[in-house]
């Protein structure tokens, strides 16, 4: 026990605490400063869920500068959390008189496990259904996949998805179970698709496509903007092309998030098979389905600013013989197989409504955290304020 207290012993280190206390609070500085200029959730992952935040061009009245880099959240999460459990194990003891103190530090070591937990384990995904539509799956807006879709099989399709992570300018791909490689051309994280005749009227536009419903389409790239309130839309342009003795290029095409819900998917036919090619959110599908039964959107008299929207479904899930209607709304989110509903907004044509759904493995902890930092705080200065009294009245 006392080797294992001398090497934990720097780790224990109050100024340790104290260096990673400042170094949180400069991270969660820097954090909000990138929000003028990056959407929330590239901050979140860049910053706070990430282990190195790399050097960033900062711009302030006309002049740029690169930042240092920094030690990210999982970094200082991380040593906090060492920090504190060294700290129990070489300095602190058992015993009623630091019962509070004890409960506090559990509390708060508690509340950095939940955290390590959400961004690990939790996610956040997105379910759009228009009223009489019935919808077996839930996407991340966060995170765009290609698919190569084969559907010879009447009983389910067989999909390949190849996340947007691998989607780089200029890289092959190469998957066993297809047929052909995947060269991308060119990939945007967020952008719009210009007709004809826009494309012509704009010099920065990108028409590559040569196959496809394309053709005559073209893309412009736009900053990342995604945040609470904004999605990006990625697009690309990519090449296929079989590989062998007999190896042949089957076209370039430009696949897009604007077409996922507007048009089928681009066929591509190999060898008598055909495959359906598109660029869509990553989705999650469930093993129970929900039904829109009625969207309502009201608003306050004279205006356009939303007074309240809801959302009356209905539920069916054959493993627990299950089909209920429930009614979501603003605050009274539905609870369902570890999942929250939540509702948060609605489609342009005013009968879509817009789903958040969250699982979060974690999501229960910082109550508990919480509560128990609460009720320690309450043993520590009640067992200080009987100590006065008894003193007091001696």
């Amino acid at each position: 026990m006392d080797i294992i207290r001398t090497i934990l012993r720097p780790l224990s280190s109050m100024r340790l605490t104290v260096v990673l206390l400042a170094a949180g609070m400069v991270l969660v500085f820097a954090g909000t400063w990138a929000q003028i200029d990056k959407g929330i959730w590239a901050v979140q992952k860049e910053y706070f869920h990430s282990f190195i935040v790399p050097p960033q061009r900062v711009s302030l009245n006309g002049f740029h500068f690169y930042t240092p880099p920094l030690p990210g959240g999982l970094v200082i999460g991380g040593l906090m959390l060492v920090n504190l459990l060294a700290a129990h194990v070489v300095r602190f003891k058992l015993g009623w008189k630091r019962s509070g103190i004890i409960l506090i530090h559990s509390g708060i070591i508690l509340l950095l496990v939940g955290e390590l937990v959400t961004t690990f384990y939790a996610v956040e995904m997105q379910m759009r259904v228009s009223e009489g539509e019935t919808v077996h799956y839930a996407q991340d807006i966060r995170e765009p996949e290609l698919v190569i879709i084969d559907p010879s099989d009447p009983g389910h399709d067989r999909v390949t998805a190849i996340p947007g992570s691998r989607l780089i300018n200029g890289r092959t791909i190469h998957d066993p179970l297809l047929p052909f490689d995947v060269r991308v051309e060119r990939y945007f994280l967020n952008s719009t698709v210009l007709g004809p005749k826009q494309a012509e009227a704009d010099p920065g536009a990108v028409r590559l496509a040569d196959s496809g419903f394309g053709v005559r389409l073209a893309a412009v790239e736009l900053p990342d903007e995604a945040n609470a309130e904004q999605v990006n839309i990625p697009t690309a342009f990519v090449t296929l092309a079989t590989t062998g003795k007999d190896a042949r290029r089957l076209g370039t095409y430009m696949v897009s998030v604007h077409f996922d819900s507007e048009m089928e998917p681009d066929r591509v036919t190999v060898e008598g098979k055909t495959y359906l090619l598109a660029l869509r959110f990553r989705r999650y599908y469930k093993d129970y389905s929900v039904h829109l039964i009625k969207f309502t959107h009201e608003k306050y008299a004279g205006t356009e600013t939303p007074k309240n929207f809801s959302s009356q479904i209905r539920l069916e899930d054959p493993r627990h013989n299950e089909s209920r209607d429930v009614l979501i709304y603003m605050n009274n989110p539905l609870r369902y197989d570890g999942e929250t509903f939540y509702q948060s907004g609605f489609g342009q044509d005013g009968k879509t409504t817009v789903l958040q759904v969250v699982r979060n493995p974690g999501a229960w902890l910082p109550y508990v955290s919480c509560t128990m930092v609460a009720a320690g705080m309450l043993v520590h200065f009640g067992l200080h304020l009987a100590r006065f009294l008894r003193g007091r009245f001696a």
